[in-house]
């Protein structure tokens, strides 16, 4: 009916003697106006259809192994996660013996979980590169449409191609970057899952994680048409059909923000092995320093033991910033290797900002090494480690006093948090003692003080009570600090502990009064002071006051 009724019309024309003459529309001449209208509707058309070509198609880059340098070998620290990762790489090239041979089931999809920066991407490129298969990476947020319907077209054309890739060349390294843009969780399953479209999307990875064992399009055309030829054979004469070929599939997700996932992608069959990336510890920043160190000019005195010191809860790319930076410091200086104090500096740079003098009032300027002088004073006396003490600008901050914990600890005692409110709360306890007031200054260091002591109470049962406030469903409250002080009597407790903390801060910083004036004084003489400076002079003032 469809083919008949045209063909029957250009039949009749035909013996009518008045033919179909195809052909192109044309234009009179005469007519501007017809033309250009004409033109209009054809941009307007392009533009309307333009946006849907490629619409659907995945946007994923494909690396091959001769694209990448990385190898597993460049993957140091963290060596349970690397040996994991290993397992999962064997297993990946051995699926053949693993299903066949022995019975199991091949995985297929792995969760890398940890902070940005610990080398999660990193790793994936290196199983691919070592596995000498394509790598084909993508960002969930390229998934994501302004088309109804095309974010699972895309989804399901990464599916595609992985599987296509692995049967052309043996095997295919997946990899989704900022995989909870697309994974987080359905609706009714968590409080963050407002996303518009994120059910249909799940859906779509949770079926496209069981189709690598699918048949090609050219095996389901020979399969339709053997089914065909069996209808007509005999009984017992039937034709086999082929079994699909399975491709070789290794999925990996990356995401920072593992607990928001749907539960149901890391089910058994899905991303069922979560391989942990955390902050390296000390003998991991070693080896990570070291194999920097070993590409980059440096003096002897740029260890890796001293590098690993100076980066606690630094990632593998952090360190890496910082030992880039200081060879720019190092160059600007007209050197051609970066030294310790390149490093220090390196740090406060990417840390912090960038110094730079401000036309400080005199008034102003001693203010400010005074502030300064009293949060030195109070963290060399609670036996902090300090980086340095400046009352030069960097980023927003009039001055600061950089320090961390002298040993690398994972546990922090009440105590030790008291301390820190007390290091927090000593800038204002120098200007109350100096100036009889405290200025403007102080708004940072009371939101830090406050922020450890809402933790104190919310989290770690401080106060008077026991109950975890983080715990809480309160959606009106952002943040634990919020629902600490929508608390009268947590909000009491925290005011308490700040004025005591205050109190602690002041007879410091009266009781070495000698070491603060040396201090602010130094300051303003040289505007920044090292650590080993600044415990020099707290030192020597002690012994002063106590000979």
């Amino acid at each position: 009916v469809v083919f008949g009724l045209p063909l029957a019309w250009i039949w009749y024309r035909e013996l009518t003697g008045n033919p179909v003459s195809p052909g192109l529309p044309s234009i009179v001449r005469s007519s501007p106006e017809l033309s250009l209208l004409v033109v209009l509707l054809v941009l307007m058309a392009a533009m309307t259809l333009i946006p849907y070509l490629g619409a659907g198609k995945s946007p994923h880059t494909m690396l091959r192994a001769s694209d990448s340098k990385i190898r597993l070998a460049d993957v140091v620290g963290a060596e349970a996660t690397r040996r994991e990762a290993i397992d999962t790489l064997n297993l990946f090239l051995n699926h053949q013996t693993f299903a066949d041979e022995l019975g199991g089931s091949p995985r297929r999809g792995v969760l890398f979980e940890g902070l940005p920066g610990t080398g999660k991407t990193y790793l994936a490129k290196a199983l691919a590169a070592e596995a000498g298969v394509p790598f084909l990476f993508v960002s969930a947020s390229e998934f994501q449409s302004m088309f109804f319907g095309q974010t699972n077209k895309k989804v399901r054309s990464f599916f595609k191609a992985m599987r296509k890739a692995a049967r052309a060349e043996g095997g295919a390294i997946g990899f989704i970057e900022e995989f909870d843009a697309i994974g987080g969780a359905r609706s009714g399953m968590s409080s963050n899952s407002s996303r518009e479209g994120s059910v249909g999307i799940v859906n779509e990875l949770l079926v496209q994680m069981q189709s690598f064992d699918l048949p090609t399009g050219w095996q389901k055309m020979k399969s339709k048409w053997i089914d065909r030829v069996n209808s007509l054979l005999p009984e017992g004469t039937a034709i086999p059909r082929s079994k699909p070929t399975t491709a070789n599939v290794l999925l990996i997700a990356a995401t920072n923000r593992a607990a928001d996932l749907d539960p149901a992608l890391l089910r058994p069959g899905r991303f069922d092995r979560v391989i942990h990336f955390d902050l390296p510890p000390h003998s991991d920043r070693v080896e990570i320093a070291e194999y920097y160190l070993n590409k980059k000019s440096h003096t002897p005195a740029v260890t890796a033991k001293a590098i690993a010191d100076l980066s606690a809860g630094y990632t593998p790319v952090r360190i890496e910033r910082i030992l880039d930076e200081a060879l720019i410091i190092a160059l600007r200086h007209g050197r051609r290797a970066m030294t310790v104090e390149d490093v220090i500096e390196a740090q406060l740079i990417t840390d912090v900002g960038l110094s730079h003098e401000v036309g400080y009032h005199p008034d102003e300027r001693r203010r400010v090494a005074v502030h300064e002088a009293g949060h030195a004073l109070t963290a060399a006396v609670a036996g902090r480690d300090i980086r340095i003490a400046s009352i030069l600008r960097r980023g927003g901050a009039l001055g600061l006093v950089s320090h961390s914990e002298a040993d690398e600890r994972h546990l922090r005692t009440p105590t030790e948090a008291f301390n820190l409110m007390a290091i927090a709360l000593a800038g204002r306890a120098a200007e109350m003692q100096e100036f009889g007031e405290a200025s403007s200054g102080i708004a940072s260091d009371l939101q830090v003080a406050t922020t450890i002591a809402a933790q104190l109470v919310g989290q770690l049962g401080a106060g008077d009570s026991l109950i975890s406030l983080e715990a809480a469903a309160m959606p009106t409250a952002a943040n634990l600090v919020a629902k600490v002080l929508a608390d009268e009597a947590s909000r009491k407790k925290v005011d308490q502990m700040l004025f005591d903390a205050a109190d602690a801060a002041a007879c410091l910083v009266l009781e070495h009064r000698y070491a603060l004036i040396n201090l602010t004084n130094a300051l303003l003489d040289y505007d920044e002071l090292t650590g080993a400076e600044v415990k020099a002079i707290v030192v020597e003032a002690v012994r002063a006051t106590t000979a």
